[in-house]
């Protein structure tokens, strides 16, 4: 007889704790919490508590378990979760959750879209799915998500853990961890959310002696003063405060007919002393010896496989039918030894992990042994191959049976397959542990190991672990890697460094890969060699400056493109062609166009979707460099997120946000910089942070406002510095544009001369930074760049990109104008507008500063120009350049009016197109789609006038014609 307490006792506190957490779920300040207690202390009682309740408050209940026989596959405790609220209808069809479907597609496969790619994925773009979810499940009422024996867990759950744990604030989300107090990862991550106070902290200490009465009570259904003295001093004695001991204590004596019920209550007959923990032992194998011969022996072939078991399992080691297997597990849940785990019909636990220490501690080594073995042999017979999660299984029972060699190279293959599904930090616990039995095995399963365990350190990024490693390792001998293996392990191990920009471990890797492969390496080697000796030499690591850095490596990045694909290296490929695509730029963008069709082709054949998406984020950033379209790059954003991959979508939106700060666009581009600053700090994503941040600096500068750009800039700095390949945009894109608006030229020119010298000391790969335009302007109204000089820029392939081209034009306007070809000097100009027309703030700006040089040398339309940008400027709200376009006129002897009284009412973003109060009247009228003659009677105007007035609309709205700009104003007005 099992015999419990129907109420908690002594644990008001933590449920209080719990109380707070739901009701901050429902209101939406979300927290996290982490029950820590030893085995049997009642963590898993205080879990159930909490989802009842929340349950019972109508809000939904995601519940997990890590598991308890030493295999850890990677997310399963999440997974399990969400299948316990989703298990039938999938996750919710949220329009906030599509960018994140594919990666939990790669928590529960069933969720995956057909035909979608099977791609792993970043862990944190895991964990980030996870909290969207939990945000739109507790979008109405709050929702729990109870993860319990995370002493248990493996490294890829404990990252998503705690990632869920430091950004849960916010969130209609109580999140509720349990775990025991034995030191481990687990532990570690709790007392660091409880010191950062992220997490509440509930480390739950043994009852009291009172409590303890309390509870033997309740137990007994009895008052506690008709308790029996002998009885509650044995449990107080050595129950120790913990009530599972204490149940199980009281379970023992009623087991061995020491405590029984009477017409007077419970009785004691005999020597109530029990050894502890022996007690524990004896209540539950006295339960099992009454469960017959046959159920015994099913119990501790369940207890050998682990605190969670099925069906099947037990039916495929045991031989029994199915009528016999269900007969002992009935007999097994009346003696409350086990129970049914969970949704799935066939899954069973253990009632508590000590039971599982009681029934194996109950049988000798030899028989667990041999109980190991005999079903390592018929769960290996029944699943060939060792798919899913059976090898590690496999590789437990193995151990279990005392066989180290087979539990190893079990242990190595499951960490490869880990690996290959992007479960990086699970792959190198397995290999690990592999390695630890690594001396019983044979000099070249050695070998694999080694290398295996190399690789998956390169892949989590744990390059000094794999100093650490390589250190102790063999170089020649017995166990030691071949000189070819070790040649391209190296190599891996420099690409690592070089993306993690490590720069000197990169050289020092590649040093010995490059003695180790010996003169002639084959292809393989070398392709890996060459694209990290690119990558270092475009960085200075080998001493070379300017130009030649960049021909050199671009040199080495084309033999390991040539040398990846003859070897049947797709991804190095890929590598290869999208460096070259970003090197070739210098010769123009059709070459670099080449390259990335290159990729795209090469990942089209291998079936590659994660570079294709690449591939493609390439072509559409090269169209709007040659043509300001962002068509092509929106349309790469949609395939990013139909890959689930969130940090190529960052990239893409990163990148849109800077190119609607171009177009002036500054309200899409504040949601998108903003979306992405917040999403890719969060996800620790450095590169699309730091360019995320720039955009809000760049939108910043484009308006005017230096100390809000400023403080952006100043954030830009904390995460990388001053030596952030992004620096030439902060001189010219941020600095540079904004002095020109504030009318300070000759700062703006410095800044400008800043990032040129910068450029000079490092390669550059952005090319509208001000060098190939913004700067040759400034620098020919300012006489220091003669015609020939200018000309010779000009012709630089970034000149021609559309952004530059405007100001290249202008310089060159600017100079046929002082050599006194007006007629050219305007043409110039008209060419240079037509450029400029997706960007209207530079329009307007290289106006204002053209029209000063055509009034001082008596050219073009100077005049017309000024009032143009003086009227944009104005509505733009950027006083030092309206003001400088006004005084420009009055020295013009041009007429200089009021502004007109009313132009508020102009919307923000309509005024930033350059339309004027009246013009915004003609583009209200346009709704109703009336005559020039109906217009022109309304506004006490004359129909030629209604015309111009037209005319210009279209031209600075960008519609094709009249029809077009009515359906603009009747949209413009349903807004």
């Amino acid at each position: 007889m099992q015999l419990t307490s129907p109420v908690l006792i002594g644990r008001s506190s933590e449920i209080a704790a719990l109380e707070a957490g739901i009701e901050a779920a429902r209101t939406g300040s979300g927290r996290a919490a982490f029950l820590v207690g030893e085995a049997g202390v009642g963590k898993s009682r205080l879990a159930a508590e909490c989802a009842y309740r929340a349950f019972a408050a109508g809000m939904p209940v995601l519940r997990g378990r890590c598991s308890s026989t030493g295999v850890r596959m990677p997310l399963r405790p999440i997974t399990e979760a969400l299948l316990s609220l989703f298990r039938t209808g999938g996750p919710p069809r949220n329009p906030e959750l599509e960018p994140y479907r594919p990666a939990l597609a790669r928590l529960v496969p069933d969720w995956r879209d057909k035909g979608a790619p099977d791609e792993p994925g970043a862990l944190i773009e895991t964990a980030e799915a996870v909290l969207r979810l939990l945000a739109v499940v507790g979008a109405d009422g709050g929702c729990v998500l109870v993860l319990e024996d995370l002493h248990d867990a493996d490294a890829e759950t404990l990252a998503v853990l705690e990632y869920l744990v430091d950004n849960v604030a916010g969130l209609r989300v109580f999140l509720l961890g349990a775990l025991r107090s034995a030191p481990g990862p687990a532990l570690d991550l709790a007392r660091a959310t409880g010191r950062r106070r992220t997490a509440v902290l509930a480390e739950l200490a043994g009852l009291t002696d009172e409590q303890v009465r309390q509870m033997a009570a309740a137990c007994l259904s009895v008052p506690v003063d008709e308790l029996s003295g002998p009885v509650a001093d044995r449990l107080v004695r050595y129950g120790d405060g913990n009530p599972f001991v204490v149940e199980e204590l009281l379970g023992g004596m009623v087991a061995a007919n020491l405590l029984r019920p009477s017409t007077d209550g419970w009785r004691v007959f005999g020597d109530l002393t029990l050894d502890v923990p022996t007690t524990v032992v004896r209540s539950v194998t006295l339960r099992v010896d009454g469960l017959g011969p046959q159920g015994a022996e099913l119990l501790h072939v369940a207890a050998v496989l682990g605190r969670r078991f099925t069906l099947s399992e037990l039916r495929t080691v045991t031989g029994l039918d199915d009528r016999g297997l269900l007969g002992h597990l009935r007999a097994g849940v009346n003696a409350q030894l086990v129970s049914p785990s969970g949704p799935a019909p066939d899954c069973y636990e253990f009632r508590h992990a000590l039971t599982v220490e009681a029934l194996l501690s109950s049988i000798g080594p030899a028989e667990r042994a041999a109980i190991a073995r005999r079903a390592a042999d018929a769960l290996e017979a029944a699943h060939p191959g060792q798919p899913g999660d059976w090898c590690q299984r496999l590789a437990v029972l193995r151990q279990s049976a005392g066989d180290p060699v087979a539990a190893g190279l079990l242990l190595v293959r499951s960490g490869r397959a880990a690996l290959a599904s992007g479960a990086v930090a699970s792959a190198v616990d397995l290999l690990e542990r592999a390695q630890g039995l690594a001396p019983e095995m044979a000099p070249e399963q050695r070998a694999d190991v080694l290398e295996a365990l190399l690789y998956a350190l390169a892949e989590a990024g744990q390059l000094d672990r794999a100093q650490t490693v390589l250190a102790t390792a063999p170089v020649a001998g017995p166990g030691a890697l071949d000189r070819v293996r070790g040649a391209a392990l190296r190599a891996r191990l420099a690409w690592v460094a070089v993306t993690a920009g490590r720069m000197a471990d990169a050289a020092i890797h590649l040093a010995v890969a490059r003695q180790l492969a010996g003169p002639g390496p084959g292809p393989q080697v070398a392709a890996a060699i060459d694209i990290v000796a690119a990558r270092l030499t475009f960085s200075g690591r080998d001493g070379t400056r300017g130009l030649d850095r960049v021909a050199e490596a671009e040199e080495l990045a084309r033999r390991a493109a040539d040398a990846a694909e003859s070897a049947g290296l797709p991804v190095v490929a890929c590598q290869s062609w999208q460096f070259l695509a970003l090197l070739a730029r210098r010769r123009g963008i059709d070459a670099s166009d080449s390259c990335v069709h290159r990729l795209l082709a090469v990942a089209e054949e291998h079936s590659l979707p994660v570079w294709y998406a690449n591939g493609l984020l390439w072509l559409g950033i090269n169209e709007f460099l040659r043509t300001a379209e962002s068509s092509h790059l929106e349309r790469a954003r949609q395939a990013t997120l139909g890959l689930g991959r969130i940090a190529l979508t960052h990239t893409a939106e990163a990148t849109l946000a800077m190119h609607a700060v171009f177009r002036a666009d500054f309200a899409t581009a504040r949601q998108l910089a903003d979306s992405c600053a917040d999403a890719s700090a969060r996800l620790r994503d450095v590169d699309n942070h730091q360019y995320a941040v720039l955009a809000r600096a760049a939108l910043a500068a484009h308006q005017g406002r230096r100390r809000e750009m400023d403080t952006e800039l100043a954030e830009f700095r904390d995460w990388q510095g001053e030596q952030s390949m992004l620096m030439p945009l902060v001189f010219g894109r941020c600095r540079a544009v904004c002095a020109l608006l504030e009318e300070k030229r000759g700062e703006a020119m410095a800044e400008l001369d800043r990032g040129a010298a910068w450029e000079d000391q490092h390669p550059n790969v952005f090319h509208l930074d001000g060098r190939y335009g913004l700067r040759p302007l400034l620098g020919v109204l300012a006489g220091r760049v003669t015609a020939s000089e200018h000309a010779s820029l000009a012709a630089e392939p970034a000149a021609q990109l559309r952004w530059n081209r405007q100001f290249v034009l202008l310089a060159r306007a600017v100079l046929l104008g002082t050599a006194g070809d007006a007629s050219a000097a305007a043409e110039a100009v008209v060419e240079a507008r037509a450029e400029a027309a997706p960007f209207p703030t530079t329009h307007h700006l290289g106006l204002r500063l053209v029209a000063e040089a055509a009034l001082a040398d008596g050219w073009g339309e100077p005049v017309a120009w000024l009032r143009t940008a003086e009227g944009y400027f104005h509505g733009a709200g950027i006083p030092a350049v309206a003001g400088a376009c006004r005084a420009l006129l009055r020295r013009a002897g041009a007429n200089v009016g009021q502004r007109r009284a009313g132009i508020e009412e102009v919307p923000v973003a309509v005024r930033r197109q350059g339309i004027t109060l009246r013009e915004y009247q003609v583009l209200q009228l346009l709704v109703a789609r009336p005559s020039n003659q109906d217009i022109a009677q309304r506004l006490f105007i004359s129909p030629r006038t209604v015309e111009k007035h037209i005319a210009s609309l279209i031209a600075k709205t960008h519609r094709p014609d009249r029809a077009a700009l009515s359906e603009y104003a009747a949209d413009l007005s349903a807004t």
